[in-house]
């Protein structure tokens, strides 16, 4: 026997061409998870997905089921008992008579308002973006900071200033400021599909703004200069080069824009009911309030539907887009800055004040006139005053005082800032615990389905989201009361539609933060709870703030999502406005906006100051 067979290793035995493999047995499930719920912070997951199951996908089930299951007041006409499964629903939305007008024709309008706000606020946007970032234009600092005010104000705040000018008595029932100056209004233009897409073009060209200026201000220009010494010319370098590689950021602003066109309420009530011109958004409002709650249901299912599309196209074409990443060892070249000659220079710095004019100082200038004018558009001294907001026993329809002596604005005043401003404390403080939940969470099926379903308010506009939210909570459900007509409701859903944004700030703000600092104080005997408040806290702060004040601004101006869960005596601004409107007070209407407005306005500037960041340098700043 040879050396070298004393020493031959046992040979394998089992399956021919496996290798045996000898791991020790795995631990019992009920171990396992003995072991794991001693750490705090999967215990907090859990309860996490528990309570947003039931803040989030508990109220889309409900009122989905809502859509297949016979109600009380349709039992008679589907000859079936109430609860049992139908299809008169599907039905009537889809194939009945009146489904062209319930659906059909709110879908066809909802479609073509989202194309023509896309295509001109990519239009406006890109051309703006460019000028801000690549040439001499004149204040160009000044305009990068102007240009994005409307991102700040309410979208409805540009339909009050158009119909407050265009409005007519063929349609509206009352003169706007051009028929009272003795021009003729068409009601296409003062109503309907036009308006409504300019206002949303305006409104959503900051998104674009950013989302642009901010990939262009990163972009690597070598392969522009190289496209121009090949003979490119600039236009052509353009469309073959620089948009190709932006396409990423331009995706993500027309997702953007169709999810907030979809659920966007009051620009369409605004300027769309009138002239009975219907939007989904504004169809499932009216199907809401003629209690048709199964075709709301199936409205709603489309509205999602539609939304969830949309992100998966978005998904989609950020992969392809990869192929158009450049990365490369070396810094890329710095933005070149185009010399423009005079002419031109001065004809893009008139065409960005134009901009700001028609999209930030026209509307309000027209809102502020709007409250101390008597009758529209008579431009005389006598027919200037202050009674509107300070004034007493006044001969109007919606309230005898002015605006600052009506005990219901100032109601509506403090159920907004407290309502919105314990959600917000709510959503930001929920929104550091899961993101901290989600980046420290040993655990993927508790991280992983509390980030996905977190993010799922985001594909359901508002408007639905309310529905859904209607549905579950419009009577008691078990231990839980009817909190329909309770600020309960308004405080549940105005936490919940934040979470999206609360969460991913919670998460970004945690990648950053190592976790050394919390083994040291875990080795050195701390309880979790210690070390959150004393580790944590402290230095997310900055990052909790953030969320709060994101929140309330988001909060304060929203419209959609409260606007049928507020009943007389718990309005917030935005829902009293429109109640003001609805009784033709457009004075107080109108003034309650600008008091929105200028919430959301300082709000947004605070939040800036306080972060040391400058909004207009991108939405990552």
């Amino acid at each position: 026997m040879t050396a070298t067979s004393l020493t031959r290793a046992p040979r394998e035995t089992g399956t021919p061409g496996r290798r045996s493999d000898h791991r020790p047995p795995r631990a019992p499930l009920a171990h396992r998870l003995r072991i794991a719920f001693r750490d705090p912070t999967n215990v907090i997951g859990v309860l996490a997905l528990v309570l947003f199951a039931y803040l989030i996908i508990a109220p889309i089930v409900s009122l989905l089921v809502d859509g297949i299951t016979v109600s009380r007041q349709d039992a008679r006409v589907t000859r079936s008992p109430e609860g049992s499964l139908t299809s008169y629903y599907l039905w009537r939305v889809f194939v009945s008579p009146q489904a062209n007008a319930i659906f059909w024709a709110p879908l066809g309008n909802t479609l073509v308002i989202a194309l023509g706000s896309v295509v001109l606020a990519l239009a406006i946007g890109i051309t703006v973006a460019l000028l801000l970032v690549r040439t001499n234009l004149w204040g160009r600092k000044w305009f990068a900071t102007a240009l994005i005010v409307p991102y700040m104000l309410p979208a409805w705040t540009f339909a009050l200033a158009w119909l407050t000018i265009f409005k007519n008595r063929a349609t509206g029932g009352q003169a706007g400021w051009m028929e009272a100056l003795g021009v003729s209004v068409p009601s296409w233009i003062a109503y309907g599909r036009l308006p409504i897409t300019i206002i949303f073009a305006m409104h959503f060209t900051p998104f674009v703004i950013l989302l642009v200026g901010n990939a262009l201000k990163r972009f690597d220009t070598t392969l522009e200069e190289s496209a121009r010494i090949l003979g490119a010319s600039g236009a052509h370098t353009l469309w073959t080069v620089v948009l190709p590689i932006l396409r990423p950021s331009l995706i993500s602003a027309v997702t953007l824009i169709l999810a907030k066109v979809l659920g966007e309420f009051g620009v369409a009530y605004v300027l769309g009911l009138p002239a009975n011109m219907n939007v989904l958004a504004t169809s499932l409002y009216r199907s809401i309030y003629s209690n048709q709650q199964g075709a709301a249901a199936v409205i709603v299912a489309a509205i999602i539907l539609i939304g969830v599309i949309s992100l998966w196209v978005d998904m989609h074409f950020l992969r392809e887009a990869r192929r158009f990443v450049t990365i490369t060892g070396k810094s890329g070249a710095a933005a070149t800055v185009t010399k423009l000659r005079p002419r031109a220079r001065l004809l893009a710095t008139l065409g960005c004040s134009l901009l700001f004019l028609v999209s930030v100082a026209a509307p309000l200038v027209v809102l502020a006139l709007s409250t101390i004018m008597s009758a529209p558009g008579r431009f005389t001294p006598d027919n200037f005053t202050l009674d509107f907001w300070i004034g007493r026993d006044l001969r109007t329809i919606g309230a005898p005082n002015g605006i600052l002596l009506d005990p219901d604005v100032w109601q509506a005043a403090w159920n907004s800032l407290w309502i919105v401003g314990l959600s917000s404390i709510l959503a930001g403080i929920v929104g550091l615990l899961t993101g901290y939940v989600i980046v420290r969470s040993q655990f993927g099926f508790i991280s992983g389905t509390l980030r996905q379903m977190l993010f799922f308010p985001y594909l359901v506009p508002g408007i639905a989201f309310a529905a859904a939210y209607l549905s579950l909570f419009a009577e008691p459900r078990g231990p839980i009361p009817a909190l329909y007509g309770t600020p309960a409701l308004l405080v549940l859903i105005y936490f919940t539609q934040q979470m999206p944004f609360a969460s991913r700030a919670g998460i970004s703000s945690m990648m950053q933060l190592g976790s050394e600092g919390e083994e040291a104080a875990q080795i050195a005997g701390a309880r979790w709870l210690q070390r959150f408040r004393t580790i944590i806290v402290p230095i997310q702060k900055g990052a909790i703030a953030t969320g709060i004040l994101m929140a309330f601004i988001s909060g304060i101006k929203s419209l959609s999502v409260v606007v049928m869960l507020a009943v007389p005596g718990l309005d917030v601004l935005t829902t009293l406005s429109i109640r003001f409107l609805d009784v033709g007070y457009t004075q107080a209407g109108n003034g309650v906006v600008l008091i929105v407005s200028a919430l959301a306005f300082f709000g947004t500037y605070t939040t800036q100051k306080l972060m040391r960041t400058d909004l207009s340098q991108g939405l990552g700043a």
